[in-house]
């Protein structure tokens, strides 16, 4: 049986594939063949609706699929006649299939639907550059492949499979929901967080992943973590705050809802975009209250617990400046207004042209998957067309086909795949050559058993699995070449010899070449990535705890110059030596440094200048330099990884939350980069057992993120211990924005470990009803 049942609109989409290409394959067989009496154009237009329809997983609707094909026709073309011309020598044919499939397999670097009509067009080379030779017959077999095509292209404007939602419209209800969710008891939790799983590239088709090199679908991409993590705050927000909220925090929230549900029907619609600017301005105002709270006499304070649902609300906020920006980049295709921080917006000023080539130069690499795969596919199928042709091996370009269709990415998946094809295609080698043994030459038969074999074949062998699958084509192939010339049982017994050459060659590949495949990469840069970013975070905490103006640096780097009483300073640039992330110089003089646990009072502008408004994220006046640049480059790294991991075919491994470790480490990279900017400093009623707590929180948080990074990369770590809770923190915070950023972390990185570790099982239930406990 299949490995996954599949679910009832699932097997709708099989049927009404197998129903397109079963028609159209058999709409250019049968005139063809008995009307034109042309047995090699009616090969190929029964064998090129197989090819693009079947063996090529191109997602995507109707319209798009059609729209693929037609696409695809001109390079079918070009390589269907490189195949018939290097099929005039073995080694020649060598040559062209280990370009050809390398190129066709890289191909994948351009998002999900070229990487589905791949195989298709390595089988238009394949069939054709086998012998005979005979370039007299190429007009007839671009003509078979051209009317295919079309019939299929045809079918799938008639009888379409219904759209799937695109991730546009998953991410603008997404922030409906967001929007909701600001007024206390909107939307519950739960909800809010199952609202944000459905972002999950793993629960998206893959034709609507946004999977490409652009700046629009790496910016809905972005969008779609950053509308995630705006969920979860607002679920964590509801959790702490069930009951209401304060005047300044509603205000603000109100403008969050607002422009969430702007930046949903500007998703949809792509006109009446935010306000630019609005959401930033009440963030600013809401800042400066916070400011004029804190620095207030110890009794005119708010409760910490009004602090920390202030800082709640500006960090989620934060997330929805966010949407803001990246959905704005991804209808315009740019930004309109400046995207900061630039370094996690590296994309947005490039041309498309140069995001292409750093996508496929960044894959030109053995650490790359798709190059990877491109070579396995490559070696093998070169491999298995020098075998077919040495040996001389009748309908040798089954052994390809074998290759290239039961080829996975881990030597695992491979032998799996291939131990249930060889047992299906010797069941299917016994019913096809007793067939051909009972009917013997008689076509008409044949004839009329090709289109109801054609019809089962195509639907039931995707629902009951790959044994299934190979068993029926058997008979496929066997009541088509019955038709085109005289065949015996001997065709079985051809194919069961090339099947199981195939199969040998393509497990050998899988075993040599890469044998675990792009799970392995992802984990090793997931795992890369968070212990990366998790350096910052101890950085981060000392330079809250140690006050304003303490020249704390985060993740090691030297505090950042500091401008002169009289206002001037040094020029703006990158203290990372990074020239695309330069920051305006501070706008006042630098505060003296002061004492652990106490604040300095508010500073006077220098005569002759105006206020300066309170510092937001992507700003000038660091008391530090965020050594970032570091993690920066490994999210790239990461990113690029789970796109390509989500472009392969689906794997085993469906628990995992890579989006939540995305998530996590842009939670990282934001907090080190806008907590030294404009978190508040430590209040003057702080204790030392706050200094501990906050300290002793990050030193659990990078222990837990090197616990998950050695699961990621095969570890068995003991759980670590805590000694911190959320319910054990004092009750006067060095840092309020400090002790929320370290909350959430936590958080999200105990959600992370429950994905990678098996549930476990439920206690056993007495007859009472009741749970008993384990033994011991």
């Amino acid at each position: 049986m299949a490995d996954v049942i599949p679910t009832g609109q699932e097997r709708a989409t099989i049927v009404r594939r197998a129903v397109r290409v079963a028609v159209a394959a058999g709409a250019g067989f049968y005139p063809l063949l008995y009307g034109a009496g042309l047995p090699v154009m009616a090969l190929y237009a029964l064998f090129a609706p197989i090819a693009v329809g079947l063996l090529s997983p191109v997602p995507g609707s109707g319209r798009q699929r059609a729209s693929v094909m037609v696409h695809a026709l001109p390079p079918a073309l070009a390589l269907a006649t490189l195949g018939t011309l290097l099929a005039v020598d073995t080694w020649a044919a060598v040559g062209g299939m280990l370009v050809v499939g390398f190129l066709l397999a890289f191909a994948a670097v351009g998002g999900p639907r070229p990487a589905g009509v791949g195989p298709g067009l390595q089988l238009f080379y394949i069939l054709a550059c086998f012998p005979p030779y005979a370039p007299d017959t190429l007009a007839q077999r671009l003509s078979g492949l051209t009317i295919g095509i079309l019939l299929l292209t045809a079918l799938e404007l008639l009888l379409p499979d219904p759209p799937a939602t695109p991730y546009r419209e998953r991410i603008a209800r997404a922030l409906d929901e967001a929007a909701r969710a600001t007024v206390p008891g909107g939307v519950p939790p739960e909800r809010l967080r199952e609202a944000g799983a459905r972002l999950r590239l793993s629960a998206v088709p893959p034709a609507e992943r946004p999977a490409g090199a652009g700046r629009s679908d790496r910016a809905l991409e972005q969008a779609g973590r950053a509308a995630r993590r705006l969920l979860d705050q607002l679920a964590t927000l509801a959790e702490t705050s069930p009951t209401g909220t304060d005047a300044a925090s509603a205000a603000l929230l109100d403008r969050v809802s607002r422009l969430c549900t702007t930046s949903a029907r500007f998703l949809r619609t792509g006109e009446d975009p935010p306000v630019p600017g609005a959401l930033e301005a009440a963030m600013r105002d809401f800042q400066a209250e916070r400011v004029r709270q804190a620095t207030a006499e110890p009794g005119e304070r708010p409760p910490a617990e009004v602090e920390r649902r202030h800082s709640r609300v500006l960090a989620l906020a934060e997330s929805a400046r966010m949407v803001e920006i990246t959905t704005d980049i991804a209808v315009h295709g740019r930004p309109t207004e400046p995207a900061f921080p630039r370094r996690l917006f590296w994309y947005a000023d490039l041309s498309t042209p140069r995001l292409w080539a750093r996508r496929v130069v960044g894959n030109t690499t053995f650490r790359s998957v798709l190059f990877q795969n491109s070579v396995r596919t490559a070696l093998g199928l070169a491999a298995a067309r020098a075998v077919a042709g040495s040996l001389d091996l009748s309908h040798g370009f089954w052994v390809l086909l074998v290759v290239l269709t039961l080829g996975r990415t881990t030597a695992g998946a491979t032998w799996q795949a291939v131990r249930q094809a060889v047992a299906g295609n010797g069941a299917g080698a016994l019913v096809a050559g007793a067939l051909l043994i009972g009917l013997g030459p008689h076509t008409d038969v044949y004839a009329a058993l090709l289109a109801p074999v054609m019809l089962v074949a195509f639907s039931l062998g995707p629902l009951l699995g790959i044994a299934y699958a190979q068993g029926l084509f058997t008979l496929v192939v066997a009541t088509a070449f019955a038709q085109i010339e005289p065949v015996t049982w001997r065709l079985s017994e051809a194919r069961m010899i090339d099947v199981v050459t195939g199969s040998v060659i393509g497990l050998l590949c899988g075993l040599l070449a890469w044998p675990a495949g792009a799970r392995s990469e992802v984990h090793r840069a997931m795992a890369d990535l968070l212990r990366t970013c998790a350096e910052l975070v101890p950085g981060t905490t000392e330079a809250l705890l140690r006050g304003a103006g303490a020249g704390v640096a985060v993740g090691g780097a030297q505090a950042a110059p500091q401008p002169r009483a009289d206002g001037s300073g040094p020029p703006p640039g990158d203290t990372e030596g990074h020239s695309g992330d330069r920051q305006p110089p501070a706008p006042q003089a630098a505060p003296e440094a002061v004492p652990d646990g106490s604040r300095p009072p508010p500073q006077p502008p220098p005569t002759g200048t105006e206020t300066p408004p309170p510092v937001l994220p992507g700003e000038g006046g660091s008391q530090v330099a965020p050594q970032t640049l570091p993690g920066v480059h490994k999210l790239r790294l990461a990113e690029a990884a789970y796109a390509q991991y989500r472009t392969e075919t689906p794997a085993e491994d469906t628990r995992t939350d890579w989006h939540a470790m995305l998530i996590a480490a842009n939670h990282m990279l934001l907090g080190a980069h806008y907590l030294p900017r404009f978190g508040l400093r430590s209040p003057v009623d702080a204790t030392d057992a706050s200094a501990a707590w906050a300290r002793t929180t990050a030193r659990e948080s990078v222990a837990e993120v090197d616990r998950i990074a050695a699961l990621l990369t095969g570890g068995a770590p003991e759980p670590v211990r805590r000694r911190t809770a959320a319910d054990d923190r004092p009750p006067a915070p060095l840092s309020v924005d400090l002790e929320v950023w370290l909350e959430s972390l936590g958080q999200q990185l105990t959600r992370i470990d429950a994905s990678l570790t098996a549930p476990q099982p439920p206690q056993p239930v007495t007859p009472s009803g009741r749970r008993t406990a384990p033994p011991g």
